[in-house]
């Protein structure tokens, strides 16, 4: 099955909102079996909106269109369907009556633009929106489906979730699975050309490379008869990636390196401290995202100067003297500090330059040290994130903070 995710609405196309509905979309169809083949987003003009369902219904089985269900005069998806379809709008009264009891219980006036939303093509299905006013609906037209949803997201996905997605898996004939490796310390290019005796000539499982932010993935998917037989072909192509290219994998499942790291500590009782300079202390709030990690982290200091260096973590004056502030032997001291000062089995520092200014030839912008302290070993690495705005620095700065801890614990192992 072949489907199209039609957005509606002027303000995704000024760049007003983020358009989720569609990766959200996605993201379920695939799961299901159902080849999305177009994203569209259209304005609330009535002369696009059926230009494109026109090229939809041409080329797809199925249509999703999410937005333009509301009760303004610029809500006019319901209208245009209708009229592609070649069908009469009509009151449902059911609904109607569910509008008026929504604002009676909310305190508010119901206007009467409102009643707009009770109004559906007479030979469609309508989706209850328990989370809103604008009910969705389904129409069927030669052997072609319409799935038209609300555009807040909170109304949307439950919907889609439990009324929608039922009906088209029942209708599907195959089941994709999908595994996403992600690696470290390998570039998308060398990956690719690691792994080119098995993408040449694929069929399925396909296998596709992406680059990601300070690090890459591979997508392993293969789509059969069965989900049991989709994940023992994945299975066996993962088995002949980690013979390639083992070394480098550190997620099988999606996680990211933070995720990773945070649950071999939780799962291990590896308890953590970390110090930051650069970063501010985002780091800890990364840490701190994940419920439950009060069960290992201890603390997390921020010693953005100098004197905040020596007198939280013991830092000496002659070392910062002689060698800066963003240094390695800095980095050491302030991970071997952060020890004296927690006991944490894992204490982790991060010192350098996120700029714009402050970068000299000998150490530019975008260059830091990251320490780790395992139970008083301490071990320092020069990281350099090429990538000129002070945000991505600190994003990498984190990243590699997470990614030095995980190569610590996986040499234990």
């Amino acid at each position: 099955m072949k489907c199209t995710i039609l957005t509606v609405g002027t303000e995704i196309l000024f760049g007003s909102i983020v358009n989720t509905n569609a990766v959200f979309l996605s993201q379920e169809l695939q799961n299901i079996g159902v080849d999305v083949m177009y994203h569209m987003t259209c304005g609330d003009n009535p002369k696009r909106l059926k230009e494109m369902l026109a090229h939809a219904y041409e080329d797809c089985d199925l249509i999703i269109t999410t937005g333009g269900l509301g009760p303004t005069q610029d809500d006019l998806t319901k209208e245009n369907i209708a009229e592609f379809f070649g069908e009469k709008l009509v009151m449902n009264e059911v609904e109607k009556q569910r509008i008026i009891d929504w604002f009676a219980q909310t305190g508010r006036p119901c206007t009467e633009n409102n009643y707009k939303q009770a109004v559906f093509p007479e030979h469609c299905t309508i989706l209850p929106n328990p989370m809103g006013t604008a009910p969705g609906f389904m129409i069927s037209k030669e052997g072609r489906i319409l799935a038209s949803l609300p555009g807040p997201p909170v109304e949307m996905r439950p919907m889609f979730t439990q009324y929608v997605k039922p009906v088209l898996a029942g209708m599907c004939d195959s089941r994709l699975y999908y595994k996403s490796l992600r690696f470290i310390d390998i570039g998308e290019s060398y990956l690719e050309t690691k792994l080119l005796p098995l993408i040449d000539g694929q069929t399925d499982p396909t296998l596709a490379t992406y680059a990601t932010p300070f690090e890459c993935s591979l997508r392993i998917a293969s789509k059969r008869a069965t989900l049991e037989q989709a994940q023992r072909v994945v299975d066996d192509m993962v088995e002949k990636v980690r013979a390639i290219v083992g070394e480098n994998i550190y997620s099988e499942d999606g996680s990211t390196i933070d995720q990773v790291v945070l649950k071999l500590l939780l799962s291990r009782k590896i308890s953590l401290s970390s110090a930051e300079s650069i970063t501010g202390g985002q780091f800890a709030k990364t840490v701190t995202d994940m419920a439950g990690i009060s069960e290992i982290f201890d603390r997390g200091i921020v010693t953005y100067s100098n004197r905040a260096k020596m007198e939280e973590l013991g830092v000496s004056a002659e070392t910062l003297d002689r060698y800066g502030a963003v240094s390695e032997q800095t980095a050491g001291e302030m991970a071997e500090g952060l020890y004296r000062v927690t006991g944490s089995d894992v204490c982790v520092s991060v010192t350098g330059i996120a700029g714009p200014d402050g970068g000299t030839e000998e150490t530019p912008v975008g260059t830091f040290f990251v320490g780790v302290c395992y139970k008083g070993k301490v071990s320092v690495k020069k990281h350099f994130v090429n990538r000129r705005t002070r945000a991505n620095i600190r994003d990498g700065a984190v990243q590699f903070m997470f990614r030095d801890i995980y190569k610590v614990l996986r040499d234990l192992t």
